[in-house]
């Protein structure tokens, strides 16, 4: 019982921050799951999870999404993917640049998560400082923007970060960057998905005893709920506010890269 209640209270508070952001659900999920389980179970437990939240929240926000906006930047960003994901299987073999423990859990810094947590960590402080507010991309710079965070995404895993960084300063409204953000992810994930190769993801949920079936359901339940309380607040918040969390977000996963925690 207490494994529902720990998974449900996380997915719904972590879904409905992840409307506003654009991220963060799978990055602070997994670890819910890895309390009770072991930790692939874990991983494809919350890939289960993420992946019907973000088509619920295509549904809820999606025709709020600038298409011109989605165009430019996700299918340069779904191209980039699929190389990202390739050049991660010619670089899965480089060791690792430290490795060191916090009780009985090992942590390991790679030289990628030092590059991609530096560049989420520089995007955290263009939200945050005041003077840098109003600095905007000009919307010629969407399809460098969508190729850099689908590339980062097909080799790392982490695209929502810098996705969320740059379609944040692209001048759109804040119902536009969100729905734009939960379309691009779509288009970008399936990409990722033709290259990680289907046969991946049925391996790790045929790994999924039939006993915590019941607790994923209920932790979809709970991050739809957490999505729909989320587009429900849409309209009370402004557009800064969602910059600060976008920023306070992106400095937490940055900071959590580059010290191997994530």
């Amino acid at each position: 019982m207490l494994s529902y209640v720990i998974i449900c209270i996380v997915a719904i508070i972590v879904s409905a921050l992840t409307l506003f952001s654009g991220f963060g659900l799978g990055t602070l999920l997994m670890p819910a799951f890895a309390l009770f389980f072991p930790l692939p179970i874990a991983i494809a437990a919350t890939a289960v999870v993420h992946l019907a939240n973000n088509i619920f929240k295509a549904i809820l926000v999606g025709k709020k999404a600038d298409w011109h906006a989605v165009l430019r930047f996700a299918l340069p960003g779904a191209a980039a993917a699929i190389l990202g994901a390739w050049i991660l299987t010619l670089v899965s073999g480089i060791p690792t640049l430290f490795i060191y423990s916090i009780g009985s859990s090992k942590y390991e810094i790679d030289i990628i998560k030092l590059v991609i947590g530096f560049l989420i960590i520089v995007f955290a402080f263009l939200d945050l400082i005041p003077r840098m507010e109003k600095l905007s991309f000009d919307r010629k710079y969407l399809p460098l923007g969508g190729a850099i965070s689908g590339f980062f995404g097909g080799l790392s895993g982490i695209q929502g970060a810098l996705r969320s960084a740059f379609l944040i300063k692209a001048g759109l409204d804040k119902d536009a960057f969100i729905g734009t953000g939960t379309v691009s992810a779509v288009i970008v994930d399936i990409a990722r998905l033709l290259v990680y190769g289907v046969s991946f993801y049925t391996l790790k949920f045929t790994a999924i005893p039939k006993d915590t079936y019941g607790l994923i359901a209920a932790a979809i339940i709970a991050a739809f709920a957490g999505s729909f309380i989320g587009a429900r607040l849409v309209k009370k918040v402004t557009l800064r506010a969602i910059q600060i969390i976008v920023g306070i977000m992106l400095l937490l996963v940055g900071i959590g890269m580059i010290s191997g925690l994530i």
